[in-house]
């Protein structure tokens, strides 16, 4: 089969390699999985750059779309044939969805609902579900109003549409060459997060109080916020991710004499109970067709160290696939 690998890390024009190897066969519990779209995220291309490698190669990129073509024992043959989104493709392992075949345990597969596109599949597995988890840990202190952080990146632009829809209102900050599609997800206010100011604007469109809760992608630049007063007593900070990944400090008396709660998660360790809850909002929501999923640029499986660039450089607006069949 065609697939792209690395077997070393460095930038993606070096180490990404586009050849043939062999087909993966499903193990027992395991469906194997033509793909017809590859997702690449953030994590995929610092996994590429710099974590170590989980073999003597990797086949890059958890998330993707497909169509089941063979089960291995113990799965039924009924799902050969089903059009199915997966998550966790390449975590803790070596062989991701940037081939033309995935074999992975048949739980990753999830039935994509008839009218859900393979690019809204693809998408499904790290953006949408992070910003589902996101919004029920929102949901869960009962915050009605919320400052979403990169906004009009692919997880923060589902985040602020899911959290509209269970009612919240929505500060988001972004670009202002994104800012067209924040507010198009549905938030009340769009904060240029370079501007100066900026901390003082989002106060300001809250009737000068702090947000209930802070959906945040980057650890180590919002926790200033914190410090300005954005977060309002007793408010949760929920953090998917950081661009720092070491010690970082946090400002001990606010949160203490605030009561903050900071909840950090990570996509690829949900509990089965939360990855339950989330596989079936994100039935739902695909299923029910009101999802924006906005899709920067498509690339072939050859082009896919173009593509890790793109996503590398932040130019993207939308998420970017890989079209594999």
């Amino acid at each position: 089969m065609k697939s792209a690998y690395y077997e070393k890390n460095g930038p993606a024009a070096d180490v990404l390699i586009v050849g043939d190897r062999a087909r993966p066969e499903p193990a027992a519990g395991e469906v194997l999985v033509q793909v017809h779209r590859s997702g690449v995220n953030p994590s995929d291309v610092k996994t590429r750059a710099a974590r170590p490698l989980a073999g003597e190669y990797v086949i890059p990129q958890s998330d993707g779309a497909g169509v089941i073509a063979a089960v291995g024992a113990g799965v039924s043959d009924e799902r050969v044939g089903l059009r199915v989104w997966l998550w966790n493709g390449q975590w803790q392992r070596a062989d991701g969805t940037a081939a033309e075949y995935i074999a992975l345990p048949s739980e990753q597969a999830v039935e994509l609902p008839e009218n859900a596109s393979f690019d809204e599949g693809a998408c499904a597995g790290i953006p949408l579900l992070t910003a589902i988890q996101a919004v029920e840990f929102a949901k869960a202190c009962d915050a009605k109003t919320i400052l979403v952080t990169g906004a009009g990146n692919a997880v923060g632009h589902y985040a602020t549409q899911l959290a509209v829809r269970n009612g919240m209102t929505v500060i988001g900050t972004a670009s202002p060459r994104r800012a067209d599609l924040v507010r198009e997800a549905g938030a009340a206010t769009v904060v240029d997060y370079r501007a100066d100011g900026f901390t003082d604007t989002i106060l300001a469109a809250n009737n000068g109080k702090g947000v209930d809760a802070i959906i945040d992608m980057d650890f180590s630049s919002s926790v200033s916020l914190l410090r300005a007063g954005v977060l309002a007593p007793h408010g949760t900070l929920i953090c998917y991710g950081s661009n720092d990944m070491n010690d970082i400090a946090a400002p001990f008396r606010e949160l203490l004499y605030m009561s903050l709660k900071m909840n950090f998660f990570l996509v690829y360790e949900l509990t089965p109970a939360q990855r339950a809850a989330a596989l079936a909002i994100a039935t739902e929501v695909l299923a029910s067709g009101t999802l924006q999923t906005k899709i920067d640029s498509h690339f072939t499986l050859a082009q896919i160290a173009t593509a890790h660039e793109k996503v590398e450089t932040g130019t993207a607006i939308g998420n970017v696939l890989l079209d594999i069949a």
